[in-house]
């Protein structure tokens, strides 16, 4: 219950927490229960009762395999991969102060993408392909931004503006290399390449979920904690040090800590768009600019937006497909016009 004396800003923080949670409740039923083979949301909730050793499940045994064998898996890799997604995208719009930032602003998306399409055209066996690829993709995202940080970030008077140049002309070479590869790719390995660019929750096994959730917890830990930090750094950098915030620590933490988590989701659902740019942007029209709101409602938010859209790409033309990436943009995009439409004038 809100208290009646509570101050406007908080009683609109309490309800837009709350919305929030029960979106994300909402896209957890409706990833485990949407599909091609439907399942009721009390065979569900049941299931997971028996699950937990409370009671009986009501599922049939092909009814259980499709929920935990292949729906939980996926909606637990949407859920890790939209939080880090979207609060990666606050955080980087933070530390840059740069309301168009988003996670793969410092050559994460290039790097990745090249690691991937060394993986598809150039492993010999197709059977190797899948397990090389998220590994290369994953090595690759880190490279990228460790050269960016080489070149742009890593001397005591770098600025952010230096450190988004070295991104752009990180991306730049590693795009330029990858657009060579696929020239030299067959039809096949072509069409594997793009399949992996425009991001998918297919492939997502416990295995993978295991792989990269140490990574993105870690990453999400520094993003929550640097939120009161990034609200002085908004501010202004000179400002930010006579108040005591090590700038130059802050930065080289945010960036590490989301450059690691973003490469982790990407190694293992391809490149998906949108949701670190229209999420936080977003949440800043209803709870205002502080990061100690936008980062951890981000993390709600970013999950539950990413579940459904990964239930709308799975359902839509079933038994087939859209790549999660194409979903993610055309919910996103308009959502994204119409965000700044409403912004009013700083």
């Amino acid at each position: 219950m809100i208290a009646a004396g509570s101050p406007p800003g908080v009683r609109r923080l309490i309800v837009v927490s709350g919305a929030v949670s029960i979106a994300l409740v909402v896209a957890i039923g409706v990833g485990l229960a949407v599909g091609p083979i439907p399942i009721p949301a009390n065979r569900i909730g049941g299931a997971l009762v028996s699950y937990l050793g409370l009671g009986h499940s009501t599922l049939n045994p092909t009814q259980s395999l499709i929920v935990w064998q292949i729906r939980a898996p996926r909606l637990v890799l949407g859920l890790v991969a939209g939080s880090m997604l979207a609060v990666a995208g606050a955080s980087y719009q933070g530390v840059f102060r740069n309301p168009l930032a988003d996670p793969y602003l410092l050559g994460v998306a290039a790097g990745a993408g090249l690691g991937a399409t060394l993986a598809i055209v150039k492993v010999g066996s197709s059977a190797l392909i899948p397990a090389w690829t998220p590994w290369l993709a994953f090595g690759g995202a880190l490279i990228a931004v460790a050269a960016t940080w080489f070149i742009g970030g890593r001397s005591v008077r770098s600025t952010t503006a230096t450190l988004l140049l070295a991104g752009v002309a990180v991306s730049a070479l590693l795009t330029s290399v990858q657009t060579y590869l696929q020239q030299q790719a067959s039809a096949q390995s072509l069409a594997r390449v793009y399949i992996w660019l425009l991001g998918s929750l297919a492939g997502a096994s416990w295995h993978s979920v295991g792989i990269i959730t140490p990574y993105v917890l870690v990453s999400l830990g520094v993003c929550l904690l640097s939120a009161r930090a990034l609200d002085v750094m908004s501010v202004g950098e000179e400002e930010a040090r006579s108040l005591g915030v090590r700038v130059r620590h802050v930065r080289w933490a945010v960036v590490a800590a989301a450059s690691l988590g973003t490469s982790a989701v990407v190694s293992a659902a391809g490149l998906i768009g949108f949701v670190g740019i229209i999420i936080p942007h977003a949440l800043r029209l209803v709870v205002g600019v502080s990061y100690r709101r936008i980062v951890p409602l981000s993390l709600v938010l970013g999950a539950a937006f990413l579940v459904l859209a990964d239930t709308v790409a799975r359902t839509v033309m079933a038994p087939s497909e859209l790549p999660l990436g194409v979903v993610t943009a055309l919910i996103g995009a308009p959502i994204f016009v119409v965000i700044l439409s409403l912004r009013r004038p700083s």
